[in-house]
Order: C-alpha cells, then structure tokens, then sequence
C-alpha cells in the first residue's frame, strides 16, 4: 500500500521486472472515489482505476497514445487510464500520479484532473527531454558491444571502431567485419531499421546484425546511468588518454548525466548474432527499381528476426556480450 496518492518507480518497477501484477489503492479506506494505481496484465502494463459514479462516462483522452476506457472491477464501474506505448512507463507513470494527486488531495473530478494534467503537461510533451526510452535503451546495447570488444582489442580499438555516433552506416567498424546492434525492450525480437544501408554491407566486408532483448530488471537491473560510469570507470583505469573520445561520442549521442534516468534493465534472453546476408530479412538498394532509387529519400522499416537461428561463425568478440 503507497503512502498518500503517489506510487515511487522503483515500486513498480519490481513488479514489472518480476512479470507480476499487483494494486495500491491511493483514495482512503472509504473514499470515493475510489483511485487505484494497478499493475496489470501480468507485470506488462501500469494504469490508473477511477471510480465512476452513476451515470457518469469516462472522459476522452485527447492523446492517441493514451487510452480511457470502462471496466468492471470488483463489481464496481471503473475508468482505466492506461497507454498503448510500452516504452513510455516511466514517464507514463508520472502523469499518473499526478492525475491521482489531482483526485485525491485537490478534490478534482476525473474529468478535469485528466483534463488539467494534460493541458500542464502539453508544453513539456512537446519538448525533447533528453534522450527517449528507444534511444537509452539503444545506447545500453551500443555500450554492451563497446565493452565486449573492448575485452577482446582493447579500449582504444573499441572507441575507434565505434561509428555509430558519428552518424555512419554502422555502428561498428572492425577490421575484417562492420556491427549494426538493435535493442528491443519488446518480448519479440522486432528491430527497427533506418534507410535501405543500414543492413546492407560494405563492398565485401561482413555485416553483423547483433539483436538484443532487455526487459525491466527491477532492483537487480542496469540503468543507462550504471553503465556509462561502468565504462568511463574502465577506460579511466587501463586507457586514460581515451576518456575525452568516449564522452566526445556519449555527448554526440545525446547522453546527459544530469538528466533523470532510474529505468533499469537486465537481458531478456542471451544476445543472437546473424550475418546479413539471405537468411536475414532486409531492404537494400537493389530492393528498388533502379528507375526510382534516386526518387526516394528515405526508408524505415521494422523487422522481425525471432526464432532466426544465430549464424555459427560469428566474430569472437560477441562471445562475451553483457550489460557492463
């Protein structure tokens, strides 16, 4: 049971990390309405359960990434605030709380608590605040690569070959072979790819697509935090000389230490490594009439390598890949 009508992260995050649901009621004992914090769905969703009283609807949710709803819940009629963007729990779950604030301490109806929450918040929306779940999640898996090569040539071979801030095709040139690393926070190995290059190799040099999986890791995860002094502390100890090059490319990436980050994540399952080659679904330039290429500027597209199995010759230097 939380203290008064706000939930800490780190709370949630336990039951998240843990796939287990669990409710904290933030109205009193016997007040109405009554305003439960729930995490539901089996630890994949959080959402905020608002009484409705007789006659009254749900209000609508002007945000399409926001969703409000009516459930029956202990034989009561609720409002379900909840959203459909899984990467956006934790800034999700402050806007949360202060819809439940709104309710339970300042005497709002769900209508105009929602309503003023969102009208308060619109111009922060708006604004980027610093780097997005996508984004931090990407870097954890930019730096887990960094580190294993960096245990395999060295620290100042591995903040070389690092190209991925420099806004190359790839994130990683080595000598012999180029990685691309795709983090997914999804339960499926679903890897959003950007331009018809990204996947397509180098003259005769082999491509590596290395997917990883985190999951929320409750208090035994990882933040983007953790892992970027991890690394600094690494290259501090055996390859001083380098520290201005690592924070030159944690900078170029948009990395901001005085920024708020206490999401933590640990591996879903164990990273796979495949070659880009046939076995691996992709888009190149040869995917286009040529008659077009040069009409079109720009290519995203999702793709799925789940149950693709791992190519047996990867390089050496992805044996030994983990959260640092």
């Amino acid at each position: 049971m939380a203290d008064g009508p706000y939930v800490p992260w780190r709370s949630v995050e336990h039951y998240l990390g843990e796939n287990q649901s669990t409710s904290y009621r933030l109205s009193g004992p016997s007040a109405h309405p009554e305003v439960s914090y729930v995490v539901g769905d089996g630890g994949r969703e959080i959402a905020l359960y608002v009484e409705l009283e007789r006659r009254y609807k749900p209000p609508n949710s002007p945000l399409p990434l926001i969703r409000i709803d009516q459930i029956m819940d202990r034989g009561m009629r609720m409002a379900r605030i909840r959203t459909t963007q899984a990467t956006l729990l934790r800034d999700f779950h402050d806007l949360l709380n202060a819809v439940a604030d709104r309710i339970v301490t300042h005497d709002r109806t769900l209508d105009q608590a929602f309503g003023e929450t969102v009208r308060a918040w619109s111009t922060l929306l708006d604004r980027p605040r610093g780097l997005g779940t996508e984004k931090r999640i990407g870097l954890i898996g930019e730096l887990s690569a960094l580190a294993a090569i960096a245990r395999a040539h060295g620290w100042p071979t591995a903040l070389e070959s690092w190209k991925g801030p420099n806004n190359e095709e790839h994130d990683f040139g080595l000598l012999g072979c180029d990685i691309e690393v795709k983090t997914t926070a999804g339960e499926e190995r679903h890897h959003r790819i950007h331009g018809l290059g990204q996947l397509t190799p180098t003259g005769d040099r082999p491509l590596w697509l290395v997917s990883i999986q985190l999951t929320r890791g409750g208090t035994d995860g990882r933040t983007l935090t953790d892992c970027v002094q991890a690394v600094r502390e690494k290259v501090t100890d055996r390859a001083p000389t380098c520290l201005d090059r690592l924070d030159e490319r944690l900078a170029a990436v948009g990395w901001n230490p005085e920024l708020p980050d206490d999401e933590r994540w640990r591996l879903r399952t164990d990273p796979v490594a495949l070659q880009a080659d046939g076995h691996l679904p992709l888009l190149n330039a040869d995917s286009v009439p040529a008659k077009f290429r040069d009409r079109i500027s720009d290519v995203t597209y999702t793709i799925d390598v789940s149950g693709i199995a791992a190519s047996p010759e990867r390089p050496s230097v992805l044996n030994d890949l983990r959260i640092p």
